[in-house]
């Protein structure tokens, strides 16, 4: 292929995925399947890796990310982000209403209403169609430039569609992370034994301002907008503007409406209560604008909200019922959680019979007492919380609440670590809860993966006074199995034969089953490979911790404590006579030569001789190191067909050496 039909291919296969982005996006239709999408732009990304001086700004090949943000820039906007003034009732909202009216001395203007997504506000400015900047809300007169982020995002056009379009110009939106995404990456981090988000909002924030825009890519933000400005738009109202961004290929919820009386704004935000439930996304209220953009001018500011528009904001759902009891529940690490047993009561379509504490400290700010009538939500969160006391109907004889001091499965007396909310039960050895989910987490198929365990099976196994850790596990025999409840002979083989497999799985994986606390998958791979044993880990100090790369202070010190216990050391020997893997194999870590002694190597694309495993294996076998991303200490970049361009871009930028396949079989040849 010529430069010239290669310069051809490359905006034909930009222009084709930018189409069926747009299609499953605005459209909401899916042309090509996935591998057919996936196939498009690993052609696009293999011509751009051979032709990089080819590349366009706009791209589609941007959306996977690589870029990696140290600091991000200062933006002052050119248009002030100003927040809008809430309201929670009809009343208010017709006061709203005559204000404009006497504003604008007429009763001759309509609105245009559209649902307030919880997200991230975001300005995008776009100069001769081409996305230039993008840039956080911030206090609203500055913010910070997260370009390379926001371009992976799918929903956000990197160039706009048609030729109708003003030479520059800037759109307004909201970063969202959609709810079904939420729930599917908390589950993947509860499944890898790491701390789960709190909600989408926060998610979304946080995302936005990570390092790596390959991460903001893998975790699917989305993005509506709602908003144009710019001086040469040439629309008259908010209505055309909407259609407008529409029709240059901006996501739009299509939930607006535009109403000509208040009355009518009034029936929007019913529809919406119960309707806004059923949507992929958070929202917590409606936005009411003056459609009009001379009348918005006519109406101004005032030092903090512009008049012409105005937020209604939900009410979360709540419900008012008693106080019978306080109980605890002890997760698996000790934590104990205090939950409130309500008289039931109907809250959101739900019968609600507990809800949420959180801790001690909540506990004691509400001023909670047995026998109170308590206010409870059901907001954006999925379990029902007490937000609230109604002291006009609260008892003079009730006592004031005391927080237990000790477990209230073992009676061992509670911890709390000083900057920390939660109560923890230390008797990791011998509470219930706490052992039954420690086995439940070591026989989980992240872990051990013995799928012949489960919650119920675990339960049988501890009544019977069978299983107090996991190692028991490897002292189960056949008649104890045998007798369970349930049970029968090929069971209960099936059983012993799962626990006689987990033998075999990686040191790395029984480190991570072993449930230290902040000890994720992730943690616990860095943890094996960097040490190679576990007498060596267990042997290391507080510094050789933290050396290791993404070892905290609070990672090390966790660690620490789990070794220092006489019965976790009991517990690794036993496991160890079991024959559990204690080591990584060896097999990494024996080479042919040390031709690659203490050199680094990043490998990307597709090559004619090799897979990347096998490159992967070489560069082992000859004393070198892989690592999955370029830096300035990097010494020698792999390259192949389809590499990505992000990575040939900085590895350019910082003057890394960049080699072929063949390049790499000269040096390993002796």
């Amino acid at each position: 292929m010529t430069r010239e039909e290669a310069n051809i291919e490359i905006k034909r296969l930009s222009q084709q995925i930018d189409h069926y982005n747009y299609q499953y996006y605005q459209e909401s239709e899916s042309e090509v399947s996935d591998y057919e999408f996936d196939q498009l732009m690993n052609r696009l990304i293999e011509l751009e890796g051979k032709y990089p001086d080819l590349k366009q700004s706009d791209s589609p090949t941007q959306r996977v990310g690589g870029t990696v943000t140290k600091e991000f820039e200062t933006v002052v906007h050119k248009y002030r982000m100003l927040s809008l003034a809430n309201t929670y009732s009809a009343d208010e909202l017709r006061e709203f209403d005559q204000r404009v009216k006497k504003g604008l001395g007429t009763d001759d203007y309509e609105y245009f209403c559209e649902l307030k997504f919880d997200g991230v506000a975001i300005s995008l400015t776009y100069v001769n169609g081409k996305l230039e900047k993008a840039v956080t809300r911030g206090d609203g007169t500055r913010g910070d430039n997260i370009t390379a982020n926001a371009k992976t995002i799918r929903s956000i056009p990197l160039k706009v569609r048609g030729e109708d379009y003003p030479a520059e110009f800037e759109v307004r939106g909201e970063v969202f992370m959609p709810s079904t995404v939420f729930h599917a990456l908390n589950e993947q981090k509860e499944a890898d034994g790491e701390e789960k988000l709190a909600n989408p909002r926060n998610t979304a924030s946080g995302t936005l301002k990570m390092q790596d825009s390959s991460i903001v890519a893998a975790r699917k933000l989305d993005c509506y907008l709602y908003s144009l400005l710019g001086e040469d738009n040439q629309v008259a109202t908010h209505e055309d503007a909407i259609k407008k961004i529409e029709s240059m290929g901006f996501h739009v919820s299509q939930t607006y409406e535009k109403c000509d009386t208040i009355e009518q704004v009034i029936d929007y935000i019913q529809k919406w209560e119960t309707q806004r439930h059923d949507l992929d996304v958070e929202t917590d209220g409606i936005v009411i604008k003056v459609n009009s953009l001379d009348q918005q001018n006519e109406l101004g500011f005032t030092a903090k909200n512009p008049r012409w528009a105005i937020s209604y904001k939900y009410k979360a759902e709540s419900a008012l019922t008693r106080l019978n009891d306080v109980v605890y529940q002890v997760g698996r690490t000790g934590s104990v959680t205090p939950v409130a047993v309500l008289e039931p009561v109907l809250l959101a379509g739900t019968t609600v019979k507990r809800a949420s504490l959180h801790n001690a400290n909540e506990i004691e700010r509400q001023d909670l007492r047995v026998g109170d009538y308590v206010f409870v939500e059901k907001g954006g969160e999925i379990i029902p919380k007490v937000t609230g006391v109604d002291l006009s109907k609260r008892e003079e004889s009730l006592p004031k609440f005391e927080y237990i001091t000790h477990c209230p499965e073992c009676d061992t007396e509670l911890v709390r670590v000083e900057g920390e909310a939660n109560h923890y039960c230390p008797n990791i050895e011998a509470c219930p809860p706490q052992i039954k989910g420690m086995v439940g987490h070591f026989v989980h198929r992240k872990a051990m993966d013995i799928d012949s365990i489960g919650d119920q099976t675990i339960k049988l196994l501890y009544d019977k006074g069978y299983l107090k850790n996991v190692a028991d596990l490897y002292d189960l025999t056949y008649e104890q199995v045998f007798n369970l409840d349930g049970f029968k002979e090929l069971s209960a083989q099936n059983l012993l034969k799962g626990v006689e497999a987990s033998k075999q799985a990686p040191f790395e994986l029984l480190l991570f089953g072993l449930g230290i606390r902040y000890v994720g998958k992730t943690v616990a791979e860095k943890l094996a490979l960097h040490f190679k044993n576990m007498e060596a880990l267990r042997q290391a100090s507080f510094e050789e911790l933290v050396a290791v790369p993404e070892i905290g202070d609070r990672i090390a010190q966790s660690l620490l404590d789990y070794f220092a216990k006489p019965e976790n050391q009991e517990l690794i020997e036993r496991l160890e006579k079991a024959g559990l893997q204690m080591e990584v194999d060896p097999s990494q870590f024996e080479t042919s030569s040390d031709l690659l002694e203490g050199k680094t190597f990043v490998i990307s694309g597709v090559f004619e001789n090799h897979s990347r495993d096998e490159l992967k294996e070489l560069i082992k076998d000859n004393g070198g190191k892989v690592v999955s991303s370029i830096s300035a200490k990097l010494d020698y970049l792999l390259a192949g067909d389809k590499m990505g361009p992000a990575k040939l871009e900085k590895a350019n930028k910082l003057e890394i050496t960049i080699i072929s396949e063949s390049d790499f079989e000269g040096m390993i040849q002796t």
